[in-house]
Protein backbone atom coordinates (compact mmCIF):
# COMPACT_ATOMS: atom_id res chain seq x y z
CA UNK A 1 0.00 0.00 0.00
CA UNK A 2 1.39 3.48 -1.30
CA UNK A 3 1.79 5.83 1.83
CA UNK A 4 0.67 9.31 1.94
CA UNK A 5 0.93 11.86 4.20
CA UNK A 6 -0.37 15.53 4.81
CA UNK A 7 1.67 18.65 5.67
CA UNK A 8 0.30 21.87 6.47
CA UNK A 9 2.89 24.32 6.85
CA UNK A 10 1.98 27.84 8.11
CA UNK A 11 4.08 31.09 6.25
CA UNK A 12 4.31 34.27 8.68
CA UNK A 13 2.95 35.77 4.99
CA UNK A 14 -0.32 36.53 3.91
CA UNK A 15 -0.29 40.08 1.60
CA UNK A 16 2.54 39.89 -0.09
CA UNK A 17 1.59 37.88 -3.27
CA UNK A 18 4.78 37.29 -5.05
CA UNK A 19 6.00 36.04 -1.71
CA UNK A 20 3.12 33.74 -1.77
CA UNK A 21 3.66 33.08 -5.58
CA UNK A 22 7.25 32.07 -5.18
CA UNK A 23 5.84 30.12 -2.12
CA UNK A 24 3.14 28.00 -4.58
CA UNK A 25 5.34 27.13 -7.69
CA UNK A 26 8.25 25.77 -4.69
CA UNK A 27 5.44 23.12 -3.73
CA UNK A 28 4.58 22.13 -6.96
CA UNK A 29 8.04 21.58 -8.05
CA UNK A 30 8.56 18.61 -5.66
CA UNK A 31 8.10 15.70 -7.54
CA UNK A 32 5.15 12.80 -5.57
CA UNK A 33 3.63 16.14 -4.03
CA UNK A 34 0.39 17.66 -4.67
CA UNK A 35 -0.32 21.19 -3.46
CA UNK A 36 -4.06 20.83 -2.44
CA UNK A 37 -4.54 24.09 -1.22
CA UNK A 38 -3.26 27.45 -0.16
CA UNK A 39 -5.15 30.49 1.54
CA UNK A 40 -3.42 33.73 2.50
CA UNK A 41 -4.90 35.86 4.95
CA UNK A 42 -4.19 39.28 5.19
CA UNK A 43 -5.73 40.24 8.73
CA UNK A 44 -3.30 36.97 10.06
CA UNK A 45 -0.90 38.17 7.76
CA UNK A 46 -0.34 34.50 7.54
CA UNK A 47 -0.84 31.83 4.28
CA UNK A 48 -1.66 28.09 5.04
CA UNK A 49 -0.71 25.40 2.71
CA UNK A 50 -1.92 21.82 2.57
CA UNK A 51 0.31 19.30 0.78
CA UNK A 52 -0.02 15.72 0.61
CA UNK A 53 2.06 13.05 -1.22
CA UNK A 54 5.00 10.31 -0.40
CA UNK A 55 7.08 10.68 2.75
CA UNK A 56 10.07 11.56 0.89
CA UNK A 57 8.15 13.66 -1.33
CA UNK A 58 6.82 15.54 1.67
CA UNK A 59 9.69 16.16 3.90
CA UNK A 60 11.68 17.32 0.73
CA UNK A 61 8.77 19.67 -0.28
CA UNK A 62 8.30 20.74 3.54
CA UNK A 63 12.14 21.46 3.66
CA UNK A 64 12.13 23.57 0.60
CA UNK A 65 9.47 25.74 1.24
CA UNK A 66 10.90 26.60 4.82
CA UNK A 67 14.16 27.74 2.32
CA UNK A 68 12.52 29.75 0.68
CA UNK A 69 10.22 31.48 3.65
CA UNK A 70 13.49 32.25 5.08
CA UNK A 71 14.66 34.01 2.13
CA UNK A 72 12.05 35.86 1.39
CA UNK A 73 10.38 36.79 4.96
CA UNK A 74 11.62 39.10 7.20
CA UNK A 75 10.15 38.68 10.52
CA UNK A 76 11.40 41.43 11.82
CA UNK A 77 8.73 43.63 10.31
CA UNK A 78 6.15 41.19 10.24
CA UNK A 79 2.76 42.08 11.78
CA UNK A 80 -0.35 40.28 12.02
CA UNK A 81 -3.36 39.29 14.25
CA UNK A 82 -2.12 35.33 14.84
CA UNK A 83 1.12 34.48 17.15
CA UNK A 84 3.47 33.35 15.43
CA UNK A 85 7.17 32.45 15.67
CA UNK A 86 8.99 32.18 12.81
CA UNK A 87 9.11 32.74 9.04
CA UNK A 88 8.14 29.37 8.40
CA UNK A 89 5.81 29.42 11.85
CA UNK A 90 4.87 25.72 11.89
CA UNK A 91 5.38 22.62 10.02
CA UNK A 92 2.78 19.65 11.17
CA UNK A 93 2.96 16.18 9.73
CA UNK A 94 -0.42 14.21 9.44
CA UNK A 95 -0.45 10.67 8.91
CA UNK A 96 -3.59 10.01 5.72
CA UNK A 97 -3.01 6.44 4.03
CA UNK A 98 -0.23 3.53 4.65
CA UNK A 99 1.02 5.18 7.59
CA UNK A 100 0.95 5.60 11.58
CA UNK A 101 1.89 8.43 13.76
CA UNK A 102 4.37 7.31 14.46
CA UNK A 103 6.09 7.50 11.08
CA UNK A 104 4.80 11.18 11.09
CA UNK A 105 7.05 11.86 14.20
CA UNK A 106 10.09 10.16 12.31
CA UNK A 107 9.29 12.54 8.82
CA UNK A 108 9.26 15.31 11.44
CA UNK A 109 12.47 14.80 13.25
CA UNK A 110 14.26 14.33 10.20
CA UNK A 111 13.06 17.61 8.62
CA UNK A 112 14.07 19.21 11.96
CA UNK A 113 17.47 18.18 11.93
CA UNK A 114 17.88 19.40 8.01
CA UNK A 115 16.34 22.47 8.39
CA UNK A 116 18.68 23.57 11.44
CA UNK A 117 21.56 21.88 9.86
CA UNK A 118 21.04 23.92 6.29
CA UNK A 119 19.19 27.02 7.35
CA UNK A 120 20.68 27.33 11.27
CA UNK A 121 16.92 28.11 12.31
CA UNK A 122 16.40 26.52 15.60
CA UNK A 123 13.39 24.01 16.15
CA UNK A 124 10.91 23.12 18.76
CA UNK A 125 9.04 19.62 18.34
CA UNK A 126 5.56 19.83 19.54
CA UNK A 127 2.64 17.35 19.42
CA UNK A 128 3.30 14.09 19.02
CA UNK A 129 7.10 14.90 18.40
CA UNK A 130 7.57 16.69 21.74
CA UNK A 131 10.14 15.72 23.87
CA UNK A 132 8.52 16.70 26.78
CA UNK A 133 4.60 17.09 27.46
CA UNK A 134 5.47 21.29 28.73
CA UNK A 135 6.13 21.27 24.60
CA UNK A 136 3.01 19.36 23.41
CA UNK A 137 0.66 22.15 23.24
CA UNK A 138 1.84 24.84 19.99
CA UNK A 139 0.24 27.68 22.11
CA UNK A 140 2.97 26.80 25.22
CA UNK A 141 5.38 26.52 22.39
CA UNK A 142 4.57 29.94 20.61
CA UNK A 143 4.41 31.61 24.30
CA UNK A 144 6.35 34.94 23.66
CA UNK A 145 5.87 35.18 20.08
CA UNK A 146 9.12 36.18 17.69
CA UNK A 147 9.82 38.93 19.95
CA UNK A 148 10.18 37.33 23.09
CA UNK A 149 11.42 34.12 21.53
CA UNK A 150 15.19 35.31 22.49
CA UNK A 151 14.79 35.88 25.83
CA UNK A 152 12.56 32.45 26.25
CA UNK A 153 15.39 30.55 24.48
CA UNK A 154 17.72 31.45 27.43
CA UNK A 155 15.33 30.03 30.18
CA UNK A 156 15.90 26.62 31.49
CA UNK A 157 13.79 24.54 30.07
CA UNK A 158 13.36 25.86 26.74
CA UNK A 159 16.79 25.28 25.28
CA UNK A 160 15.71 24.48 21.02
CA UNK A 161 15.33 20.75 20.25
CA UNK A 162 17.47 21.49 17.56
CA UNK A 163 19.82 24.12 16.98
CA UNK A 164 21.20 27.11 19.55
CA UNK A 165 19.93 29.13 22.00
CA UNK A 166 19.18 32.00 19.31
CA UNK A 167 16.60 32.46 16.96
CA UNK A 168 18.04 33.06 13.46
CA UNK A 169 17.85 36.74 12.99
CA UNK A 170 15.06 37.35 10.22
CA UNK A 171 13.57 33.68 9.88
CA UNK A 172 12.98 32.83 13.94
CA UNK A 173 12.24 29.89 15.08
CA UNK A 174 10.15 26.92 13.48
CA UNK A 175 7.65 24.38 14.93
CA UNK A 176 7.61 20.76 13.42
CA UNK A 177 5.76 18.18 14.90
CA UNK A 178 3.10 15.41 13.82
CA UNK A 179 0.00 15.14 15.10
CA UNK A 180 -3.92 13.86 13.38
CA UNK A 181 -5.91 16.45 11.38
CA UNK A 182 -7.52 19.03 12.74
CA UNK A 183 -10.05 21.69 11.89
CA UNK A 184 -9.18 25.14 11.60
CA UNK A 185 -12.48 27.10 12.52
CA UNK A 186 -13.38 30.68 13.46
CA UNK A 187 -16.28 32.62 13.95
CA UNK A 188 -16.82 36.02 13.08
CA UNK A 189 -19.10 38.44 15.74
CA UNK A 190 -20.90 41.13 14.63
CA UNK A 191 -18.57 43.82 17.01
CA UNK A 192 -15.32 45.27 16.91
CA UNK A 193 -15.04 44.97 20.46
CA UNK A 194 -11.65 42.51 20.46
CA UNK A 195 -12.64 41.80 24.21
CA UNK A 196 -15.97 40.07 23.42
CA UNK A 197 -13.76 37.62 21.35
CA UNK A 198 -11.58 37.02 23.59
CA UNK A 199 -14.03 36.44 26.26
CA UNK A 200 -16.19 33.53 24.51
CA UNK A 201 -12.29 32.07 22.78
CA UNK A 202 -11.93 31.58 27.09
CA UNK A 203 -15.29 29.72 27.63
CA UNK A 204 -14.93 27.43 24.50
CA UNK A 205 -10.49 26.16 24.40
CA UNK A 206 -9.57 23.82 26.79
CA UNK A 207 -6.80 25.23 28.93
CA UNK A 208 -9.08 27.67 30.23
CA UNK A 209 -11.77 24.89 31.28
CA UNK A 210 -13.81 24.78 28.16
CA UNK A 211 -13.77 21.90 25.38
CA UNK A 212 -10.85 19.22 25.61
CA UNK A 213 -10.06 19.33 22.25
CA UNK A 214 -10.40 23.04 21.43
CA UNK A 215 -7.93 25.67 20.97
CA UNK A 216 -9.14 29.41 20.96
CA UNK A 217 -8.06 32.92 20.78
CA UNK A 218 -10.15 36.38 19.79
CA UNK A 219 -8.52 38.10 16.61
CA UNK A 220 -9.34 41.31 15.03
CA UNK A 221 -10.03 41.34 11.64
CA UNK A 222 -9.07 45.18 10.57
CA UNK A 223 -9.85 44.82 7.35
CA UNK A 224 -13.69 44.14 8.20
CA UNK A 225 -13.35 45.60 11.61
CA UNK A 226 -14.83 42.75 13.14
CA UNK A 227 -13.60 40.51 15.94
CA UNK A 228 -13.54 37.03 15.49
CA UNK A 229 -12.97 33.66 17.40
CA UNK A 230 -10.20 31.94 15.91
CA UNK A 231 -9.94 28.44 16.55
CA UNK A 232 -7.83 24.79 16.06
CA UNK A 233 -10.27 22.05 16.72
CA UNK A 234 -7.75 19.26 17.31
CA UNK A 235 -10.00 15.93 17.47
CA UNK A 236 -12.90 16.72 15.35
CA UNK A 237 -15.10 13.76 16.94
CA UNK A 238 -13.92 14.34 20.17
CA UNK A 239 -15.14 17.97 20.84
CA UNK A 240 -17.79 18.31 17.42
CA UNK A 241 -17.50 21.95 15.66
CA UNK A 242 -21.47 22.04 16.04
CA UNK A 243 -21.23 21.55 19.69
CA UNK A 244 -18.21 24.59 19.74
CA UNK A 245 -20.48 27.08 17.68
CA UNK A 246 -23.45 26.50 19.64
CA UNK A 247 -21.91 27.44 23.23
CA UNK A 248 -20.10 30.64 21.03
CA UNK A 249 -23.47 31.51 19.77
CA UNK A 250 -25.03 31.42 22.99
CA UNK A 251 -21.70 33.32 24.62
CA UNK A 252 -22.31 35.95 21.70
CA UNK A 253 -25.81 36.32 22.83
CA UNK A 254 -25.16 37.06 26.36
CA UNK A 255 -22.68 39.94 24.93
CA UNK A 256 -25.96 41.38 22.45
CA UNK A 257 -23.90 40.27 19.89
CA UNK A 258 -25.12 38.09 16.66
CA UNK A 259 -22.56 35.35 15.08
CA UNK A 260 -22.28 37.15 11.11
CA UNK A 261 -20.05 34.10 9.67
CA UNK A 262 -17.96 31.35 10.18
CA UNK A 263 -15.27 30.12 7.97
CA UNK A 264 -13.06 27.39 8.04
CA UNK A 265 -9.21 27.67 6.88
CA UNK A 266 -7.45 24.98 4.84
CA UNK A 267 -9.18 21.58 4.16
CA UNK A 268 -11.26 19.58 6.51
CA UNK A 269 -12.26 16.07 7.10
CA UNK A 270 -15.97 15.33 5.26
CA UNK A 271 -16.47 13.58 8.77
CA UNK A 272 -16.30 16.87 10.35
CA UNK A 273 -18.73 18.48 8.34
CA UNK A 274 -20.95 15.69 8.22
CA UNK A 275 -21.40 15.48 11.45
CA UNK A 276 -22.58 19.23 11.55
CA UNK A 277 -25.32 17.93 9.10
CA UNK A 278 -26.50 15.10 10.98
CA UNK A 279 -26.75 17.64 13.76
CA UNK A 280 -28.68 20.27 12.50
CA UNK A 281 -30.86 18.55 9.86
CA UNK A 282 -32.03 15.87 12.70
CA UNK A 283 -31.47 13.15 10.57
CA UNK A 284 -32.57 9.63 11.38
CA UNK A 285 -30.74 6.17 11.04
CA UNK A 286 -28.09 8.28 8.71
CA UNK A 287 -24.99 5.68 7.96
CA UNK A 288 -22.11 7.91 7.07
CA UNK A 289 -20.28 4.91 5.38
CA UNK A 290 -23.07 4.00 3.04
CA UNK A 291 -24.44 7.11 2.23
CA UNK A 292 -21.89 9.44 1.49
CA UNK A 293 -21.49 9.36 -2.35
CA UNK A 294 -17.62 10.36 -2.25
CA UNK A 295 -16.61 6.87 0.12
CA UNK A 296 -18.05 4.72 -2.98
CA UNK A 297 -16.60 6.72 -5.95
CA UNK A 298 -12.90 7.10 -3.54
CA UNK A 299 -13.26 3.84 -2.44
Amino acid sequence: MAKIVQCIPNFSEGRDTGVISALVATAQSVPGVSLLDHAPDTSHNRSVFTLVGSPEGIAEAAFQLCKVASEKIDMRGHTGEHPRVGATDVIPFVPIKGCTAQDCVEISKQVAARIWSELKIPIFLYEDSCTSESRRNLASVRKGQFEGMPEKLLLDDWAPDFGERKIHPTAGITAVGARMPLVAFNVNLGTSDISIANAIAKVVRGSSGGFKYCKGIGVMLEDRNVAQVSMNMVNYEGTPIYRVFEVIRAEAQRWGVPIVGSEIIGLTPAKALIDCADYYLRLENFDYDKQVLENHLLG
